[in-house]
């Protein structure tokens, strides 16, 4: 890969990290961000004004001189506050448009990247996998699924990641919580909540666009994303805690007063992200040449 790549969302989570890759390894880059003054981007970085993605976007200046798009930029969390109708513009029509630009300009490859929210909500009974018809639960996942099928739709070579829940340095949403959770002093009552969750490291996850931008076997295919082993939440305490040197200081109570508690307070949702099972088989991506660091544990520990 040699020609200049194009990381919308760039001052994101996900794509600071991705340009600081690129940039690391003297890949020619474009880092398109929505404040360009007030993203902490490296200086040698060629950083350009990303658009509201909620308005029209005129994508042609952006693409110039692109020969490969990675799209993170979006709405990247879920929450009854969001209107579905921006989530629509923001995750589908915006990137319909990217998608038809791409085409117009010529782009070698475009990256998608959507979410496992897309495939299902934030708990399933089955191990998922691509061939999975998908349902997802909510506004975010169905807006991400509709970019998805955009995408597929356009005459531009396209690979799309549905990546489970990522965790790294800066991390946010509700692995922020966690890991905040895991540094207060206290006990805590999580000992016997056994419901497995695939994660993913952000390195992982860098690696697999990379390698979605290097190789031609990744052309037109869907991909779910996340590190080999799945985890439970007491691993996730402990692993946090011990990063910091601490002991885990889990005891259990029953999952089914958590379950009854918060269903009765109408918070279903929470249980199923505590105590839910989601897993997810990356053995197809794995297969097309992906090589993922196994550690979660020891990521999740060196996240602290």
């Amino acid at each position: 890969m040699s020609e200049r790549v194009l990381v919308t969302g760039a001052s994101g989570f996900v794509g600071r990290a991705l340009v600081a890759t690129f940039l690391r390894e003297g890949l020619p880059l474009r880092a398109a961000t929505r404040n360009p003054a007030a993203c902490s981007l490296p200086a040698d970085a060629e950083i350009a004004a990303l658009p509201d993605l909620r308005a029209a976007i005129d994508w042609a200046p952006l693409l110039d001189g692109v020969g490969a798009v990675v799209h993170l930029a979006g709405i990247a969390h879920v929450g009854a506050s969001v209107d579905p109708a921006i989530y629509d513009r923001v995750n589908h029509v915006a990137t319909a448009k990217l998608a038809a630009a791409c085409a117009s300009a010529g782009v070698r490859r475009l990256v998608f990247m959507s979410s496992v929210r897309a495939q299902s909500g934030p708990a399933a009974v089955h191990v998922l996998k691509e061939t999975d018809d998908p349902h997802p639960s909510e506004a975010y996942g169905r807006s991400k699924l509709q970019g998805e099928e955009a995408v597929r739709a356009s005459r531009v070579p396209w690979t799309i990641f549905r990546p489970a829940m990522v965790y790294g340095p800066g991390v946010k949403g509700n692995l922020a919580r966690l890991t905040r959770l895991a540094a207060s002093p206290w006990p805590l009552p999580f000992a016997g909540f056994a419901g497995r969750r695939s994660l993913l490291g952000l390195d992982n996850l860098i690696a697999a666009i990379t390698l979605a931008l290097d190789t031609e076997n990744t052309i037109g295919e869907l991909f779910l994303v996340a590190d080999p082993e799945p985890v439970t939440l007491a691993e996730i305490l402990t692993a946090l805690r011990r990063g910091s040197g601490r002991s885990p200081r889990l005891f259990p109570l029953p999952p089914a007063l958590f379950e009854a508690a918060l269903k009765l307070a109408g918070r279903g949702d929470v249980w199923e992200r505590l105590g839910g099972e989601l897993v997810v088989d990356p053995s197809k991506l794995i297969a097309a040449g992906w090589h993922p660091d196994p550690d979660t544990l020891g990521g999740l520990a060196r996240l602290v």
